[in-house]
């Protein structure tokens, strides 16, 4: 079926099939503007975009690792649908893709769906302090009553966990932030904390990032700006997390 008939198929006009077309077929960064371009035509945008999703669905659950690429484009028309409140998108999300578009794994079954929606929303404050929420739970009870994790109780947290936190920052922010991109950073810098301190915008010469108005809460911030990884508490909690063994499976 050409791109044509498929338009005639579902009333899309051949002009929005023209859209649909590039979807599928153009890079990652004009798929991402597309995105956008789609959800402004209205009703017929949306219907190209909920079949995009099915299409690829069949790809989307596999398994997940540190080395597992991210769908980032099938993310980003979930977001964008997800984002539009409209009617007929809510019950198709909620009958397809009830949890996102990453598989939400978990070693010890907690429940990553608030996060995966917060992120969702691009609400990366809120975000962040559920993330800190998530990695005290898997550190245990004492952890999650002090309300932080120490650097000794890092190693021990479940990898596929890990992963599947990182994954969805990864998916939600057009792969600008993320524990994988925090560790590719600082392994770009030699492992030089002050370098890295730097180039993510948590210092500014011999300023700390003041927490949390001096954050920025937006795909605006540098690359791997977030998440903030507990880096309140010193550096050793983040350096047990970026040589966890998660980043080697």
């Amino acid at each position: 079926m050409t791109n044509l008939d498929t338009a005639s198929a579902l009333n899309i006009p051949a002009s929005v099939a023209t859209l649909q077309y590039k979807l599928r077929s153009e890079p990652e960064k004009i798929q991402l503007q597309i995105i956008n371009e789609l959800i402004a035509v209205g009703d017929a945008g949306l219907a190209v975009l909920m079949e995009f999703l099915l299409e690829r669905q069949p790809g989307l659950d596999q398994g997940r690792s540190s080395k597992t690429p991210i769908k980032v484009v099938e993310a980003a028309v979930y977001q964008a649908l997800f984002n539009t409140r409209a009617t007929q998108v809510v019950d198709f999300l909620q009958q397809h893709f009830p949890t996102g578009t990453v598989p939400l794994r978990s070693q010890h079954n907690l429940d990553y769906a608030p996060l995966q929606q917060i992120l969702a929303k691009q609400e990366f404050e809120a975000a962040d302090k559920s993330t800190i929420q998530k990695l005290c739970e898997l550190a245990g009870s004492a952890a999650v009553q002090r309300k932080w994790i120490y650097f000794t109780e890092i190693e021990s947290l479940a990898s596929v966990d890990l992963q599947t936190i990182n994954a969805l920052w990864l998916a939600h922010s057009n792969s600008r932030f993320g524990f994988s991109v925090q560790r590719e950073i600082w392994l770009g810098v030699g492992k030089n904390w002050d370098k890295l301190w730097e180039k993510i915008g948590w210092k500014s010469g011999n300023n700390w990032t003041r927490y949390p108005n001096e954050f920025t809460w937006n795909l605006s911030a540098p690359r791997g700006h977030l998440p903030l990884s507990n880096q309140l508490r010193g550096v050793r909690v983040i350096a047990a997390l970026l040589d966890h063994p998660a980043w080697f499976e």
